[in-house]
C-alpha cells in the first residue's frame, strides 16, 4: 500500500444531490420543494416543536415535578455493605476509599437492608431507625 493508492471503498462515497439544475435531472424546477408553502421559500422555516401559530405540545401540558440539585451530595449505605465492609470503625473517608458512596457525597446514611452480623462503630453518618436496632444488636455502636 502507498499513500497514491489509498482512496476510499467502493460505495462508501456518492455525488451529492444537485437540485434544480433542469428538468434531466429529476429535481427541476421546485427542487424537490413542492408547490408553495412555507417550506418551499428560501430562508422559510420554523423552529422546533413550531406548530404554525397553534399553541405547541410542550407549553399546552402542565408543568409537573422538580428534581433538587442537593441529591447528587446525598448517599445510601446498606447494612450489608457495612458487613462486607473491613474496617472496625466506618466514617465518610473510609466509605468514600472503599467506593460505598460517591466522593461528592456530603450525607451519609445506613438503610436497613440485608442483614449485619459483625460489630462496627459509626462516626458521623446517619442511619434509620431499623439501621440502628440492627447495628446494636450485632454490637455495634454509633459515635455523633
Amino acid at each position: 500500500m502507498q499513500l497514491n493508492t489509498i482512496k476510499p471503498s467502493e460505495g462508501s462515497k456518492h455525488a451529492k444531490r444537485r437540485v434544480g439544475r433542469g428538468i434531466g435531472s429529476g429535481l427541476g424546477k421546485t427542487a424537490g420543494r413542492g408547490h408553495k408553502g412555507q417550506k418551499s421559500r428560501s430562508g422559510g422555516y420554523h423552529k422546533v416543536g413550531f406548530e404554525g401559530g397553534q399553541m405547541p405540545l410542550q407549553r399546552r401540558l402542565p408543568k409537573r415535578g422538580f428534581k433538587s440539585t442537593q441529591l447528587q451530595y446525598n448517599a445510601e449505605v446498606t447494612l450489608s455493605d457495612l458487613n462486607a465492609l473491613e474496617a472496625v470503625e466506618v466514617d465518610m473517608l473510609v466509605l468514600k476509599q472503599a467506593g460505598l458512596v460517591p466522593h461528592l457525597a456530603k450525607r451519609v446514611k445506613v438503610v436497613k437492608t440485608g442483614e449485619i452480623t459483625r460489630a462496627v462503630t459509626l462516626k458521623d453518618i446517619g442511619v434509620t431507625a431499623g439501621a440502628k436496632l440492627a447495628i446494636e444488636a450485632a454490637g455495634g455502636s454509633l459515635a455523633a
